[in-house]
């Protein structure tokens, strides 16, 4: 694992000690309040997500990218997402905006600078027919 994979947001100081959430806590964070939003079909991991899907693993961080700032006070948001078709996709990436950035406060008090959505991909949905077709012999 690469050393900036372990990098983590100080977040008090106390008598009793430091609280520490680490990057990957962030990114689920994030993760789980973007594919909240309507509109959002998936997160696009790339190779890398898709392999630990197929293994059956679920990646909740994936297509998402945390950069702490050096105070440890501050962080940026970089998501990937597909969005699913109908939708208009800059009210889409705005609420994603709204939803992480809400999530990422409230949950860890960082403040979030900046929330930039990649769209990468359209989603269809599966038109099924209301009556199964017979089969031919």
């Amino acid at each position: 694992m690469a050393i900036n994979s372990v990098v983590k947001a100080e977040l008090e100081s106390g008598e009793m000690g430091t609280t520490q959430i680490a990057n990957d806590v962030i990114a689920v964070i994030a993760g789980l309040a973007a594919t909240e939003v309507r509109g959002v079909s998936d997160m696009s991991g790339g190779l890398a997500g898709g392999i630990a899907e197929r293994l059956g693993r679920k990646n909740l961080s994936k297509g998402v990218k945390v950069d702490v700032s050096p105070d440890e006070r501050q962080c940026t948001i970089d998501l990937s997402i597909i969005a699913e078709y109908g939708y208009r996709i800059p009210e889409v990436a705005s609420d994603i905006q709204e939803s992480v950035k809400r999530a990422i406060e409230g949950m860890t008090g960082l403040e979030v600078t900046a929330v930039n959505v990649n769209v990468l991909g359209i989603a269809f949905k599966e038109e099924h027919d209301e009556e199964p077709k017979e089969r031919v012999r």
